[in-house]
């Protein structure tokens, strides 16, 4: 996926040529770029229909986003509908008949002997609803289900992760120049490759502590199967436990006086290190078996992202920028996240 990051970031820094010396909201950029990614990745040649699907997702993740906290008596939606939840009903089938004429479109362009569902996303969840194994077949919910769920791992928190780490960035020089450094070590003027990905150990402590202070996902919630005993607590079955990651992170007594400054250097000896041994202590995309399907892909774009965009500007911050985190279903920087691009 690698190649279609880094093609889709080339084009956004092509316009970006206009703004030199200029204020520019990099966190609407952001946006607009990792949509174009996550539907390039996703829906491969279809990636125009793709984006489509996603637009309609997105409008159906804010109806979410503002109902997440209301509470209505059970039953009355079979009587009344509110408008959002009419709004969401057709969003609901509009992006089900979308997908599935994706899929009809390809069975049509399938050659014989070929599957030709493809090798993107897409193509590998359709195989799935075809698959002749009882047991690994999915239904088309489940693949609707599935790329909302790689619509908000893929598009959502790599937005809030850029925005946040070029805020900090632009906030903090001699770290920006650290980078530069390292990343221009490696690549030159290149287009970065996995290799070198993979050995940027600054790009990396950078990024910990950029979601170390701002997760993009402020708590989790687990459900207790069974009634069981945690430390002193006595939990009973069917019980949600919400898991706030933001007082994890910013815990004085995990992460020492100074919790609330930048310092990526906490993390040069890895996780355990920067935790005193209590790696639980940092969860940004969760932990075990249910760690966050969009981990490597959001961190990988994000270290391609930076390291295209540092090799070509240094960045300030701008003295019309308003700080202004909000919880919108992802930690998101309300006003946008306003800097001054220098050309390098």
């Amino acid at each position: 996926m690698i190649p279609e990051m880094s093609k889709s970031i080339e084009t956004m820094l092509e316009k970006w040529r206009e703004f030199e010396g200029q204020e520019i909201d990099v966190h609407k950029e952001f946006g607009l770029v990792t949509t174009e990614v996550i539907s390039r990745t996703a829906f491969g040649g279809g990636y125009v229909e793709g984006k489509h699907i996603f637009e309609m997702v997105a409008k159906l993740t804010a109806i979410t986003v503002r109902n997440l906290y209301k509470l209505r008596f059970p039953g009355i939606s079979l009587i009344l509908k509110t408008q959002d939840e009419i709004e969401a009903e057709k969003l609901e089938k509009a992006i089900k008949k979308s997908i599935l004429d994706l899929v009809m479109k390809r069975k049509e362009n399938t050659n014989e002997g070929d599957d030709g569902f493809g090798s993107d996303y897409l193509g590998q969840l359709v195989k799935l609803a075809n698959d002749r194994n009882d047991s690994k077949r999915i239904t088309v919910e489940q693949m609707i289900d599935e790329l909302k769920a790689v619509y908000g791992a893929g598009h959502l928190t790599t937005t809030s992760l850029l925005s946040w780490t070029v805020f900090l960035l632009a906030s903090n020089q001699e770290w920006q120049e650290r980078l530069r450094e390292e990343v221009v070590g490696l690549f030159g003027q290149k287009i970065p490759n996995s290799d070198g990905i993979a050995r940027l150990k600054t790009m990396n402590m950078v990024i910990n502590e950029s979601l170390r202070l701002y997760p993009p996902v402020l708590t989790v919630t687990r459900k207790v199967e069974r009634k069981i005993k945690l430390g002193n607590l006595h939990l009973p079955a069917n019980l949600n436990i919400f898991i706030s990651i933001l007082a994890l992170h910013h815990n004085s007594e995990i992460w020492g006086k100074d919790v609330h400054c930048f310092r990526p250097e906490r993390f040069a000896n890895g996780v355990a290190k920067a935790t005193k041994n209590n790696a639980a202590a940092f969860l940004p995309f969760g932990m075990g078996p249910r760690t966050c399907v969009g981990l490597n892909f959001t961190t990988n774009e994000a270290k391609i992202a930076l390291s295209m965009i540092i090799q070509r500007y240094k960045f300030t911050v701008s003295g019309n920028h308003v700080h202004y985190p909000v919880d919108v279903f992802i930690l998101t920087p309300k006003n946008g996240v306003r800097v001054i691009l220098h050309p390098v």
